[in-house]
């Protein structure tokens, strides 16, 4: 029998012995889908809805625009029966509504425009010119909104063009694109802030707007910020009209480059180069021009892992009827179709604050999300042109807590020499206490015209003292070498809750942390912890331990295994050693329970392509298991130039990433 076959019988035997409750029975970890539901609606037939906008009208309906053109209100949303009222179309490319006092606002491609229904009959007769927005024709200048502020302003963003024979390079051609332009009822426009390149997220929190982009040039990764006036979000094509008059915004673009190099030769791509002198946007903004307005991010969302294309900004307002995350921040991802959470903080009067994973698995692009008088999240989706995760073309659907709490990171805070973990049910004190069951280190993104940048200038972070506060809700961790202006990757790998033992739903927080909060340290006893390596060698040796790997150590000689001595023609039989046998491949429950953990599955799927190429389009590649290694580490996207560059995983661990390229390699044959 060969090895593989033989595993294959060992694993069958073991996950029979798991669900006949034999001596290797265990219970099924939970899913996200055990707390929140994602319900398809039905479409009728003949409906194109690539949703663009969504919002709750004041009776309860949806309204729902298209990047077709049409409108949409939506009646018994909530039912298995929704129906489906057509009350505008011709209009072009709607990638945003908003309600204003009972009457429907869209944002077109080139204009926001307001419906208007005269005679009652719950169809808009009259479109009406709210604002024109600037276009030159160009195929990217999508226009994104609107969002009401509290004075009643509407909020209009508008993303760069791209050059002709340097397509990769964003460009602003005409006025205030790559702009927030905020809106009066009457038609009157005020430059906002500037520094945008594709801003489809957009949002109010507790009255103040946010905007979200994703990776690209001069973007490193997806990220939400507060955006105020005057504000420079990091984008240098829109500061070509930053000389107008009417400009609220200080930065220039010879400013900006003056400190880094635009590399804008039209005949050759920016390409990154590692090791060369690097500056990031948070340091332009503290050090290099401070008060010239150089907004960094509120929040990172790790490109790749929450997301390649930051969509809907939303507030969750249902007053813990969506669950435990009262007054957080939602925000979707078209293409990876997922939406992730955010906690955010202020600290020295800046935002601040946690992204974390939330729900993937939705039918197709998630662009636009609402509230129903339900409190279920409705959520619009579209892929055609963009791409995305989920497969179908469009759709429709409504993501509902099902009134389970799962166990996750509720909030993470900042503190003088740490942080402080919320968690949304009590944590086990021994796990939680347990320093060694914490892994966290630091990065940053660097702040160039090369398309997105890898996890640069990537440090440990010893966890050196945990204390959990007496109901076990919190734990108040100690760090070493906290820093301003980096992304803190915080996994409580071995922390289990109190009931049940369970693992977090969710095992990263991405902490962006732009000020270190004064006040008094932790008086915790501080200890050494185990490093990053020695943690690994005891996960090693734990899971050697397992039914399933001493069944496998338990195995008896086989023929035809790799190194396998000939001699005569005939192949000699050699003996698998215990030491050998924890070198075998992992079983396909094992690595799905890996790419699970580090988010692999986000972007690649086993049998065909996603994000990403499948994992038996990498096999078929005939690369070594140390080139998989070395190209989870360091993606090349000139392997795959029609796919999204794959973003560095420098996060996941050595002896993980052995085990996921073996099992990758090993799908060649199947």
């Amino acid at each position: 029998m060969k090895i593989k076959s033989f595993i294959h019988t060992c694993t069958l035997f073991t996950l029979a012995c798991m669900t006949t409750g034999g001596t290797f029975a265990q219970t099924t970890e939970p899913t996200e889908n055990d707390y929140y539901k994602i319900v398809r609606l039905p479409i009728p037939e003949g409906i194109v809805l690539e949703v663009g906008g969504i919002a709750k009208m004041p009776n309860g309906d949806m309204a729902i625009s298209t990047r077709r053109g049409d409108v949409y209100i939506v009646e018994n949303i909530s039912s298995g029966m929704p129906i489906y009222k057509k009350i505008a179309s011709g209009l072009h490319e709607i990638l945003g509504l908003a309600i204003k006092d009972g009457v429907i606002y869209v944002a077109q491609r080139g204009e926001l425009t307001k419906l208007i229904d005269k005679n009652g009959d719950g169809k808009a007769e009259r479109y009406e010119t709210v604002f024109e927005i600037p276009i030159s024709g160009h195929y990217h200048e999508y226009s994104f909104g609107p969002k009401i502020g509290p004075d009643g302003s509407f909020y209009i963003t508008g993303n760069v063009g791209f050059g002709n024979s340097d397509w990769w390079a964003g460009k602003s051609f005409v006025p205030w694109r790559g702009w927030t332009m905020k809106i009066t009822e009457d038609g009157k426009m005020t430059p906002f802030a500037a520094g945008m390149r594709s801003p489809c997220g957009i949002g109010m929190v507790d009255g103040e707007f946010f905007y979200g982009d994703n990776q690209g040039d001069w973007m490193g990764s997806g990220f939400i910020s507060h955006v105020e006036k005057g504000d420079f979000m990091g984008h240098p094509a829109s500061l070509a009209w930053a000389d107008r008059p009417e400009s609220p915004v200080k930065m220039r673009k010879d400013m900006i480059f003056a400190k880094i190099d635009p590399r804008d030769n039209p005949q050759s791509k920016p390409e990154y180069v590692k090791n060369e002198p690097m500056t990031t946007i948070y340091e332009m903004g503290k050090t290099t021009y401070p008060n010239m307005g150089i907004k960094s991010p509120a929040v990172w969302l790790p490109h790749g892992i929450l997301g390649v294309s930051t969509s809907e900004i939303i507030t969750d307002d249902t007053k813990g009827n969506f669950g435990p995350f009262d007054g957080q921040v939602f925000v979707g991802d078209q293409g990876m179709s997922k939406i992730a959470r955010v906690f955010l903080e202020k600290v020295d009067g800046k935002y601040q604050g946690a992204s974390f994973d939330f729900r993937s698995g939705f039918r197709s692009g998630v662009l636009r999300m609402a509230w129903g008088s339900d409190n279920a999240m409705y959520v619009g989706g579209t892929n055609r042109g963009w791409g995305s995760v989920g497969k179908e073309d469009f759709g429709l659907e409504r993501l509902v807590f099902t009134g389970k709490t799962p166990f996750e990171m509720k909030a993470v805070r900042a503190m003088p020499d740490g942080f402080e973990i919320e968690f949304t049910s009590p944590v086990n004190k021994k796990t939680a206490e347990n320093v060694n069951n914490y892994d966290v280190s630091s990065y940053t993104y660097k702040y160039h015209p090369v398309y997105g940048s890898p996890l640069v200038d990537r440090k440990d972070n010893a966890v050196r003292g945990a204390k959990a506060t007496e109901d076990g809700m919190r734990v108040r961790i100690v760090l070493d070498g906290m820093r301003e202006g980096y992304v803190h990757d915080i996994k409580p790998e071995g922390v289990r809750s109190a009931k049940d033992n369970l693992p977090l739903l969710h095992g990263s927080a991405y902490y962006t942390l732009n000020n270190i909060p004064k006040g008094e340290k932790a008086n915790i006893a501080l200890v050494t912890p185990k490093t990053r390596e020695e943690r690994e060698r005891v996960d090693a040796g734990a899971n050697a331990n397992t039914p399933d790997n001493q069944m496998k150590e338990a195995m008896p000689t086989t023929a035809g295994v790799a190194g396998a001595t000939k001699g005569k023609g005939k192949t000699k039989s050699l003996p698998i050693t215990p030491s050998a046998m924890k070198l075998a491949i992992i079983t396909d429950a094992e690595a799905t329970k890996l790419l699970t953990k580090h988010t692999c599955l986000a972007c690649h799927k086993v049998g065909e392509r996603a994000v990403g190429p499948s994992y038996k389009e990498v096999a078929k590649r005939n690369y070594t298991n140390e080139q998989i290694e070395a190209l989870i580490y360091e993606p090349k996207p000139e392997n795959w130039p029609e796919l999204t560059p794959m973003a560095p995983m420098t996060n996941v661990p050595k002896g993980d990433v052995k085990k996921i390229a073996a099992w990758i390699n090993s799908l060649g044959g199947k």
